[in-house]
């Protein structure tokens, strides 16, 4: 029995070892000097990992007792979670060593986040949700302060540890209150108690405290207070990252969390991802517009656009979680691509943030500022880019489950939106020139990856690459 459930957990064994051994073999050894090959050994691992759980075809599986489920949800997430982060770590290579910031732990920090991510989209009982969401966020925390010369960085990450403490808090009293009135942890006794609609008062309330703990972990509206000034004072890489693999692990979380354990109360929790998207879109959008910093303005963005996602969530239906499943991997792939960008952004080797340095740099750059047109654009949901597609799926969803003025308020919102990213656009062609050069050189890594998510914007409308299959059929397994 132990052996079976061994082999299901076999992945996050595998990063798990290698992470705890190679922080061994690096602080008996060279420490610092190992960096560079421990973030290539990272990626690649991760890579590798990616590809084996892609092509597992066992179908669902449990162990420990329903603790942990592998199913095909669990996996298309995983997989996200792990290329993602190791493109991440690829990228920020060149920036974290010219800058002196990296270190040894650094991928062994991310590799650990990506075991309580991947813990976390598998959880099958609250105890499991909260080692995996423990695991991803104590990392998180450390990574954040990385930069331990620099105010900013040492304040996001104070300001991420004590806000992500409360969340921690709300969850865990939302966890007692559900097992206090069902009874169990398990998600499968917990749904037993939430059959036909029918809950208790206090079950709702553990619910409520459930669903606040993980919309702090998504940056949803009104518990998004902690994601500008940790996006601006974590170093870019690191910020990268926040803006990517831990927003699939959180929505996969929450959407395993909705329907596994609460499946039978979709009208009580409906209702709540209704406002949570509403203010996310909207107040996304609207103090988006007044950002300089791109860092800023890109935690405003993830804000907005995690208000889009939790759309196709609110939909309660298998379509809708596909339709959100779809929206995060386009999210991923355009965050990738423009943090490429940002990571290039220097002036006498030292990283620009100031939207405004971007004035004319189409005559400079005609390439890469053309890639940034088109991711711009996506993010903005302008068609024919992918971006478009991504909310029309879950508009679709939206309107399919009978939340019409939803859609019709994030259709308000995306053209609120569409403001600061055409901003970025009329600075790079039309704006006043600076006097002021930016330079953009970077590694071929930043280059392959701008220019590559750019790619994807364009060609991916025709093929999809097999993406909207796996969400299919991922979400088929979770909604059933």
């Amino acid at each position: 029995m132990i052996q079976a459930d061994l082999n299901v957990i076999l992945p996050e064994i595998v990063l798990a070892v290698f992470a705890m051994l190679a922080l061994l073999g690096a602080v008996y050894t060279v420490k610092d000097a190992l960096a560079s090959a421990l973030v290539w050994a990272t990626a690649g691992l991760m890579a590798l990992l990616a590809v084996w759980i892609a092509s597992a075809t066992g179908g669902t599986q449990v162990a420990f007792g329903g603790m942990f489920i592998d199913d095909g949800f669990a996996r298309f997430a995983k997989v996200a979670i792990l290329l993602s982060a190791a493109a991440v770590l690829l990228m920020s290579q060149d920036y974290m060593h010219r800058r002196g910031l990296l270190r040894f732990e650094y991928p062994l920090l991310v590799a650990l986040a990506a075991v309580g991510m991947m813990m976390m989209v598998s959880a099958g009982d609250l105890m499991a949700l909260y080692m995996g969401l423990e695991l991803q966020s104590l990392s998180l925390y450390v990574v954040a302060a990385l930069r331990r010369d620099s105010v900013k960085s040492t304040e996001a990450g104070l300001k991420y540890f004590v806000l992500g403490a409360l969340s921690s808090g709300l969850l865990l009293y939302g966890a007692s209150l559900t097992y206090g009135y069902a009874g169990t942890t398990l998600f499968t006794g917990i749904v037993q108690t939430a059959q036909h609609g029918e809950v208790s008062l206090g079950l709702l309330f553990g619910l409520i405290f459930l669903i606040s703990g993980l919309a702090f972990k998504v940056s949803a509206v009104p518990f998004h207070m902690w994601t500008p000034d940790v996006y601006e004072g974590s170093p870019t890489p690191v910020t990268a990252f926040f803006a990517t693999a831990p927003k699939v692990a959180a929505m996969a979380l929450f959407a395993r969390l909705l329907h596994d354990a609460f499946g039978g109360a979709v009208a009580d929790w409906q209702q709540v991802l209704v406002l949570l998207s509403v203010l996310s879109m909207f107040l996304g959008g609207i103090a988006a517009i007044g950002q300089r910093n791109i860092k800023r303005l890109m935690a405003f963005s993830s804000i907005a656009h995690m208000g889009y996602a939790l759309i196709g969530l609110a939909a309660g239906t298998e379509m809708g979680v596909k339709a959100m499943l779809m929206y995060l991997a386009i999210y991923l792939t355009m965050n990738i691509g423009t943090f490429a960008f940002i990571l290039m952004m220097e002036r006498d080797g030292q990283p620009v943030t100031e939207i405004d340095a971007l004035r004319q740099y189409s005559r400079r750059e005609p390439g890469k500022a053309l890639a940034v047109l088109i991711l711009m654009f996506s993010l903005a949901g302008v068609p024919p880019m992918l971006g478009f597609f991504a909310k029309f799926g879950v508009w679709q969803a939206g309107v399919d489950a009978g939340l019409t003025g939803l859609v019709v308020a994030s259709a308000v919102a995306s053209v609120i939106g569409a403001f600061y990213y055409l901003r970025i656009v009329f600075y790079m062609y039309f704006g006043d020139e600076t006097e002021e050069v930016l330079e953009t050189n970077g590694s071929p890594v930043l280059w392959v990856a701008l220019m590559g998510s750019a790619a994807l914007m364009l060609v991916g409308v025709a093929y999809q690459f097999g993406v909207e299959g796996a969400a299919a059929a991922a979400a088929a397994t979770l909604v059933n």
